[in-house]
């Protein structure tokens, strides 16, 4: 497949990828959408008439509530929806955890957060999707794609040795997969999903990382000061390729693809240690999402099970 241009780049705010779009009368929901990119997020789409759910953990005036790591929070959204959903924006996530944490059902927390919760959600509201007739489906991958493939054999850590990177990478290859997984299920549906990494922007999201993981990275010196690299974006910046694919005009169509943070799809490349720019082969895999949206089916499946019994 040829890859997607748009005229947009790295620096192209939200606001201006929607200059012109009218989203009156569209519904969409944003899943942490209350602070950081998230937020960019909904300004934008709002900005253009959409009508924009900020579903939150912690709910205030115009949010929801929705705690993505307890399966009972997302099912009692999912309930207490009615009506089309024209686009979710699965924007929620956790990073770098230092040790490992698992949710109440016993998830690893990177894995239910950025994964699970969004397959939960995004599954529970199919019909509401279906009913707008063009919907669309965005996951907020990472480039962290690219360190690791999906492990099937132990998802939650149980048995290997814990690495924050590695938990996080998983969780963004899953989000990934999923998009794949929408776009061989749903398009008769009229549903598209597309997955990108929204690239470097300070936010709440580093919030677990140590110093020296900040000045690797370039953006903290040697006292503690933050700092803003070239390479980094602003939030309005960061939100714009989840702009793009939750409501360009640009996109119509448009399904099983990643974006990358310049806003452009992304080429396909190996990954692993040496791979620093792309989507990672395993992230597009189609066998691995089959098998990925198996195995989250069953995941969710006995979760509520266990639940109900308890």
């Amino acid at each position: 497949m040829t890859r997607i241009s748009t005229p947009f780049s790295a620096k192209t705010t939200a606001a201006e990828i929607l200059t012109g779009v009218d989203l009156s009368g569209r519904r969409i929901i944003v899943t942490g959408g209350a602070s950081g990119i998230g937020a960019e997020t909904v300004r934008a789409l709002r900005g253009a008439g959409a009508e924009v759910t900020v579903a939150t953990r912690n709910p205030g005036d115009g949010r929801r509530a929705l705690d993505l790591s307890d399966l009972g929070s997302v099912r009692a959204f999912v309930a207490g929806w009615s009506g089309p959903v024209h686009a979710i924006v699965a924007n929620a996530g956790i990073m770098a955890l230092p040790t490992r944490q698992v949710a109440a059902n016993g998830w690893e927390l990177q894995l239910a957060t950025n994964f699970l919760g969004h397959f939960a959600l995004i599954t529970g509201l199919h019909e509401n999707l279906r009913q707008a007739g063009d919907a669309r489906v965005v996951m907020v991958s990472s480039g962290a794609q690219l360190r690791a493939p999906f492990d099937f054999d132990d998802p939650h850590f149980e048995r290997r040795p814990y690495d924050p990177w590695d938990a996080y990478a998983q969780s963004k290859t899953a989000d990934v997969l999923l998009a794949v997984g929408i776009a061989g299920r749903w398009a008769a549906d009229g549903i598209t999903a597309n997955a990108l990494e929204p690239g470097y922007i300070h936010t709440n999201l580093q919030r677990h990382l140590d110093e020296a993981t900040m000045r690797a990275f370039g953006a903290m010196d040697d006292e503690g000061n933050l700092l803003t690299p070239d390479y980094y974006k602003s939030p309005e910046q960061g939100a714009a390729t989840s702009v793009l694919l939750a409501a360009s005009p640009l996109l119509d169509g448009v399904t099983g693809r990643f974006f990358s943070s310049a806003n452009q799809e992304a080429e396909l490349v190996q990954g692993g240690p040496d791979a620093t720019t792309g989507v990672a082969a395993w992230s597009m895999d189609p066998s691995a999402a089959d098998r990925l949206w198996d195995y989250a089916l069953a995941a969710t499946a006995n979760a509520h099970e266990a639940s109900n019994a308890s």
